[in-house]
């Protein structure tokens, strides 16, 4: 684990918005494919000792994802996420939702803007995510979403420091 890779969240209540800057010590093509391959993703997308199993996806513009997070004891918490625009390799925005398992959505949801840049030799993820409702964010805050992000980015930085060094 590189500790030095830069890790900030901040939650902005006047404007529903939560932002996190990220680093990882790979290069943007292995950060973003780790993003947009569920194969991939699902390696690192929960928070331990939860897993994450993506029903399907559709990495395009209208496309979507559907998954689950699910616990140890096979507990299901299902989210769609819908893919609003992709600039390969450097951005891509998506509306998340949490789901039922027939993927009827728990709206509103929140817009993810995820930007990716190389900086100072490690690969930066800029990730703003907006809630259209003062109650939405804070029910995301409730359930632990500081942690949570804060061990997936940490999957994700142990899966490309993995894969790097072998």
């Amino acid at each position: 684990m590189n500790s030095s890779l830069k890790f900030d969240l901040v939650v902005n209540k006047e404007t529903n918005t939560v932002t996190i800057d990220r680093d990882f010590s790979a290069d943007v093509d292995m950060v973003w494919e780790a993003w947009t391959n569920p194969e991939i993703l699902d390696q690192w997308w929960a928070p331990k000792p939860w897993t994450s199993r993506t029903k399907y996806m559709n990495f395009e513009v209208g496309g979507r994802r559907f998954y689950a997070m699910v616990s140890p004891e096979g507990q299901e918490h299902w989210s769609v996420q819908e893919y609003t625009a992709i600039s390969p390799k450097t951005n891509f925005k998506m509306l998340n939702a949490f789901a039922d398992k027939d993927e009827n959505r728990d709206l509103p949801g929140s817009d993810w803007d995820l930007t990716f840049s190389r900086q100072n030799g490690s690969t930066h993820v800029h990730i703003s995510i907006y809630n259209e409702s003062k109650e939405r964010m804070e029910k995301m805050i409730e359930m632990g979403f500081r942690e949570g992000i804060e061990m997936v980015l940490q999957n994700l930085e142990d899966y490309v420091e993995l894969k790097t060094h072998r």
